[in-house]
């Protein structure tokens, strides 16, 4: 029998925070008080384990601990690595290339120095599973190009980019820097960070506390810090940190790697029943692609209730799924992704995002798909 607990299918957007956070992060903020820059012991305490904190990372992603800085979170460190990089390049060239379907952290990035600073840059297209295409990467890069973003998991529709494939492209074809967006692939899929040259992460999407992130960038990267005012983080984030969330990161990494192999399979057993389901109901259209994706997202489209009331709707049962990307919610507008996948009419009207966690059973995925269906019973169009 199905109890009235909230049922929480929203973890691409955010994830609840780990117990054992909570508990260090109580504890660490009531001990370790003190700025971290300063040469007393409690500060060089702090500096002490911030650092053992970037060790543990490191050994983690198999980087270099030199290599990691940490951000206030994922569209911070997207926003510094982007702007940061192709001010640094520009005296070689001012193109750039990235792919229609990135957060918007990235692509407003783009935007922004295609706009005020005089960039020129290239949107790749996808297919209609919302992959890039290689071959057009490959036609899109010129001598003057000087940085390629490519995300790693889309969090709209969960693809995953050929990233391996795309690193070889581009550094056989130029010298351009490689920058991923792995905020949906940290701890989720097997990832080579040797073959790219920055990437972008956050806490909150792997049960870690909010305003809490990290960029990767290898040394060799040149880079034109966008904040100043200290040289904290070797100057790419300067400003007095919030130590306590990085200290604290290195455990959620832990964590969510822990929790990845041990609840793996009951992720996937709640997708593909999903999944199921859907494909035996006339009104529903499945968006993410069936092989090459996130077991973790689902997307599909209700093609007889429009996002907005379905979610609605759901919300009333305390069911929360995302109607698509969190980021974009509160704006008319329809998916930029799926318009880039080359999806239309009232496949785009009735989008609806699922996004598994940790937390979640069968009992949850009957309980959605049950009053999905009443949903669409009660308010379906003709």
């Amino acid at each position: 029998m199905h109890t009235n607990n909230p049922i929480y299918f929203d973890h691409a957007s955010s994830t609840p925070v780990h117990p054992d956070i909570i508990k260090g992060l109580t504890e660490l903020t009531t001990a370790h008080y003190a700025n971290s820059e300063s040469l007393h012991q409690a500060g060089l305490d702090i500096q002490t384990m911030m650092r053992k904190s970037r060790e543990a990372i490191a050994v983690m992603l198999k980087v270099k601990s030199d290599d990691l800085y940490f951000t206030s979170g994922a569209t911070e460190s997207n926003n510094l690595l982007i702007k940061g990089i192709a001010f640094a390049y520009q005296n070689k060239g001012k193109h750039l290339i990235t792919t229609r379907v990135e957060h918007s952290s990235v692509l407003d990035s783009f935007q922004d120095l295609e706009s005020f600073f005089g960039f020129e840059v290239t949107y790749l297209n996808v297919d209609q599973e919302g992959r890039v295409r290689l071959e057009e990467l490959e036609t899109a890069l010129r001598p003057d190009t000087t940085l390629v973003s490519i995300m790693a998991v889309n969090n709209e529709v969960g693809t995953i980019m050929p990233i391996e494939a795309c690193a070889q492209i581009i550094r056989s074809k130029s010298q351009a820097v490689f920058h991923v967006d792995c905020v949906q692939a940290l701890t989720k899929i097997e990832f080579n960070y040797d073959l790219v040259d920055c990437a972008s992460f956050s806490a909150h999407k792997i049960n870690g506390v909010k305003g809490s992130g990290l960029l990767y960038k290898k040394d060799r990267v040149l880079y034109h810090p966008l904040i100043t005012g200290g040289q904290q983080e070797k100057g790419i984030r300067p400003g007095t940190p919030n130590a306590v969330h990085h200290i604290l990161m290195a455990k959620t990494i832990r964590l969510a790697f822990e929790q990845a192999t041990a609840k793996h399979a009951q992720v996937l057993e709640i997708k593909h029943y999903l999944l199921d389901a859907f494909k035996s109901m006339e009104s529903i259209v499945v968006n993410s692609p069936l092989h090459g994706c996130s077991d973790y997202i689902l997307n599909i489209s209700c093609l007889k209730v429009p996002s907005q009331i379905m979610l609605n709707w759901l919300s009333s049962h305390q069911i929360y799924v995302s109607a698509m990307a969190t980021c974009l919610n509160r704006d008319v507008r329809p998916s930029h992704v799926l318009e880039a996948m080359g999806i239309d009419g009232g496949r785009l009207n009735g989008v609806i995002r699922i996004s598994i966690g940790y937390v979640n059973n069968l009992e949850d995925a009957k309980r959605l798909l049950e009053v999905m269906e009443e949903g669409i019973k009660k308010y379906g169009r003709i």
